[in-house]
């Protein structure tokens, strides 16, 4: 089973988002820079000292709306073993992959995709989880 590990969300106004989430619920945000598209990290939950994420509970982060980017909406990223496996199943069973997977430097690699119903999501193969090469 391959585990919801964050969401996404598109914003115009990174520093209105972040207030809005801040006042709202009480959420941290971490504002990345150009190198990181501009990206907002999005913590929702602290911490607890066992294993590092109440159970349950997911961060995210916000990515900056670009007009020439398909299906920017609020989205899950789903951890993934193998991403050119799972890039194949989410294809085979009447998915569309969008793009080639990215590395994010000390992340993993990442890809977005459309589910059988049209929903935008992505799927994350975490550095943790690289595939060794055979």
């Amino acid at each position: 089973m391959n585990p919801v590990v964050h969401f996404e969300m598109p914003y115009d106004s990174r520093e209105r988002m972040a207030k809005f989430y801040e006042a709202a619920f009480g959420w941290q945000t971490q504002m990345l820079g150009e190198d990181m598209g501009n990206y907002v990290l999005a913590t929702t939950a602290m911490p607890d000292a066992s294993s590092g994420v109440p159970a349950g509970s997911i961060n995210g982060g916000f990515f900056q709306k670009k007009a020439d980017c398909p299906a920017q909406y609020p989205s899950v990223v789903i951890a993934v073993d193998d991403i050119r496996e799972s890039m194949n199943k989410v294809t085979q069973v009447g998915g569309k992959v969008l793009g080639e997977p990215m590395e994010i430097p000390g992340v993993g690699q990442y890809v977005s995709f459309l589910d059988s119903e049209g929903n935008r999501n992505s799927m994350l193969q975490p550095a943790m989880r690289m595939a060794m090469p055979s």
